[in-house]
């Protein structure tokens, strides 16, 4: 029911993204972007958001592209499952441990799309990988899903660890404010009576 796909052609990329909101974090990601792809995952199985992605993007130039715009898609495909968000907690937030890393993720699903990202890495790179895609892929999220979106770095000295537990604490955070919230199943979660 809480499913939705999304296809995405512009004259960079080429992306589809399918999502189960009520999944059990299965997952069958392929952008062309290695570590991305590893990233995904963790939020496919950590959100329990089950996820397919294919993304033919243009790898020649860089991995930008692809990655913002599989953020744009992911975030479509989010608020289009969540419908009217009646009946969901509305809120999430986690802190998530990974080894030397620790990162807190805090959101809510408002409608009103902000970024707050203080996470800085010690190198540039995570193999080919451009550390400050990782941002990016969180804004686009963070505007085309329409989340209020704060994630921040409390430790950490390697740039994997940092990067992974970002995806993993957001995943949770997600996870969380997407569970139906059984006192309150057909209520929009707002004094307002929309979001």
């Amino acid at each position: 029911m809480r499913r939705a796909e999304i296809a995405r052609k512009t004259a960079e990329t080429e992306i589809s993204v399918s999502i189960n909101l009520d999944g059990t974090g299965t997952y069958d990601n392929a952008t062309g972007v290695g570590f991305f792809d590893h990233m995904l995952d963790q939020l496919s199985r950590h959100a329990l958001i089950d996820m397919e992605v294919r993304c033919s993007g243009d790898l020649h130039i860089d991995d930008h592209h692809s990655v913002e715009d599989v953020g744009i898609a992911l975030g479509q495909a989010l608020t289009k499952a969540l419908g009217d968000k009646r009946g969901i907690r509305r809120y999430g937030s986690f802190h998530l441990a990974m080894d030397d890393a620790l990162v807190r993720a805090a959101l809510d699903l408002s409608g009103r799309p902000y970024l707050v990202w203080d996470v800085d890495f010690p190198t540039q790179k995570i193999g080919t990988f451009d550390t400050e895609l990782v941002r990016e892929f969180f804004q686009a999220l963070s505007t085309h899903g329409g989340i209020t979106l704060h994630v921040t770095k409390l430790a950490g000295i390697n740039s994997h660890h940092i990067a992974e537990a970002a995806f993993k604490a957001v995943a949770r955070a997600l996870r969380e404010a997407v569970d139906p919230d059984p006192r309150k199943a057909d209520a929009i979660p707002s004094t307002k009576g929309t979001l």
